[in-house]
Order: structure tokens, then C-alpha cells, then sequence
């Protein structure tokens, strides 16, 4: 009896000092930064000296997928978009430096950092957007549907080889780590011809997106799809510029690369309380 009465005593204070701990926990928890609402988003006055002229989001699509075998990921997505601009229009876009936009490959000369189609969908927004602000708030836009869709869905006219590539959510903006798990989930190894096709696919996928986003925005009718990251803004609650510790700066999904240590989920919002700022 003496040894199941122990038992029942260990497990009570267990109990009671998890639930203490839990208690404590929320009670010097940190305020949420407010949510933004979505907001409209007006064209302005452009003073890039570049004017956008709309385009068929699928002939983007097709336009970069066929271009992946000659400059990679963002030149293929700039040029989808930028191509037919040129020929719209003509010059100065007939003359623009296309190969300058191969550097993206890999996530820039191969280093797996931001991935190529998100770059080269970048260097479109910031081609014909010249407001600092709005421009953010797009590639905001971008990047989150990047990091939180199944992708890819893009199915080309015409296939570069007989192969659907399974769908993944990358939770990053980041190469390495997109095509790492898109890797886990098709099986494919990172130097096959199934995750090439993956890339090129992805290609035209955000060079139509790309297009849609200028085509809703110069038409005046975009509006913020994503305003909030909801992972980077429970980091940014006590690591960004209105928490104590002002130490990192993005938007981005923190859990691609951060996890929380235990420590650090137990005791983190204790130690803030009564830390003091920077």
C-alpha cells in the first residue's frame, strides 16, 4: 500500500506542477501583434519608366515552363512575362538584358536560397510597381501563397517528359528547403529528372500567378490576399521591432529552419516578462 500510495502522490505533484507550469505560462504570456486587415491596393502614378500591358495568365504559364531548359527557374519566369511585353510593345522591352535574370538558378548560382520562380516574380513586380509599399505588400502576396499551397498544379500543353509531379507545401520561400520537401513527399532525389520537371512546372505556375496579381492590380481591383503570416507574427511578438528582444526582421515562415526548444516553450514567455528590452 505504502508503494501504490507513493505512486499516487508522485503522479499528483507531476500533475499539479504541469498544470502550475501551464498556468504560469499564459498568465505572462505577451500580447499578439494585431492582425492587418486585407486592404485594396491602388496602381498610382508609375514611375519606373516600365508600363505593364495585360496578358494571358496560361500564355505566361506556357511561355516559362518551354523556357525552363534555357536559363532555369527565374529566368523562365521573367521571361514569360517580360517576353510578351516585349512584344506588345517593343522597345525599350525588345532590348531588356534577359540573361541577366540565369543568375537565379538554384536559389541564386545554385546556393539554395530564395527560389528562382519567386525571384524572377520579385524582379517583375518591382519592374512595373514603383511604390515601395505597395510593392511589399505583393511580393508579400506572392510569397506566402508560395510557401502555403500544394504546388505544383501547373499542367503545360505540352509535357517536356511523361511525368505529373506529385503536389507539396514548401512552408518557405526558400530553395533548398521547398525542393527538400517536395522530395519527401514524391521520393524523388534532388538531381532527378522528375524534380526538373517539378521545377519547371513551378516555373510557369508563379509566372501566372505573377500575371494575374499585375493584370487584378492595374485593372484596380487587388486586393491583399495575405496580410498576416501567422507563424513569423507569433515570432515577431518578442523577437521583431515592438518586442523586447528587436533582434531578427522578416515575414517569412520561421518553423522552416526554427523550432522551439522545450525550454523555450516552457519557460520562454516567464523570461520575457520579466527581461528587459534591448
Amino acid at each position: 500500500m505504502k508503494r501504490r500510495n507513493a505512486i499516487r502522490i508522485a503522479t499528483g505533484a507531476i500533475i499539479g506542477g504541469g498544470a502550475g507550469i501551464i498556468t504560469l505560462t499564459q498568465a505572462f504570456k505577451p500580447e499578439p501583434l494585431p492582425e492587418k486587415p486585407a486592404q485594396k491596393l491602388e496602381p498610382g502614378e508609375n514611375t519606373t519608366g516600365w508600363q505593364y500591358a495585360r496578358l494571358d495568365p496560361a500564355e505566361s504559364g506556357e511561355i516559362a515552363y518551354s523556357q525552363y531548359s534555357v536559363g532555369s527557374c527565374m529566368y523562365a519566369t521573367f521571361y514569360g512575362v517580360a517576353s510578351q511585353i516585349a512584344a506588345k510593345l517593343g522597345e525599350p522591352y525588345a532590348s531588356f538584358p534577359f540573361d541577366m535574370m540565369k543568375y537565379g538558378h538554384g536559389g541564386v548560382g545554385g546556393f539554395g536560397t530564395l527560389c528562382g520562380a519567386l525571384n524572377g516574380g520579385a524582379a517583375l513586380l518591382g519592374l512595373f510597381v514603383s511604390d515601395k509599399k505597395t510593392r511589399d505588400s505583393l511580393i508579400n502576396d506572392l510569397f506566402q501563397w508560395y510557401e502555403n499551397s500544394q504546388l505544383p498544379g501547373f499542367k503545360p500543353q505540352k509535357a517536356a517528359m511523361n511525368y505529373t509531379p506529385a503536389s507539396s507545401v514548401s512552408h518557405s520561400t526558400l530553395c533548398h528547403a521547398s525542393t527538400a520537401n517536395w522530395g519527401k513527399a514524391s521520393g524523388f532525389t534532388i538531381d532527378s529528372d522528375e524534380r526538373k520537371e517539378r521545377c519547371r512546372r513551378l516555373s510557369g505556375e508563379v509566372a501566372a500567378k505573377v500575371t494575374s496579381t499585375l493584370n487584378t492590380f492595374f485593372s484596380n481591383n487587388y486586393v491583399t490576399e495575405y496580410p498576416n503570416n501567422e507563424n513569423a507574427g507569433a515570432c515577431l511578438t518578442c523577437h521583431g521591432q515592438e518586442g523586447k528582444l528587436n533582434n531578427i526582421s522578416g515575414q517569412m515562415d520561421c518553423n522552416s529552419c526554427h523550432t522551439q526548444s522545450v525550454a523555450h516553450k516552457v519557460f520562454g514567455d516567464v523570461h520575457y516578462k520579466y527581461m528587459k528590452a534591448r
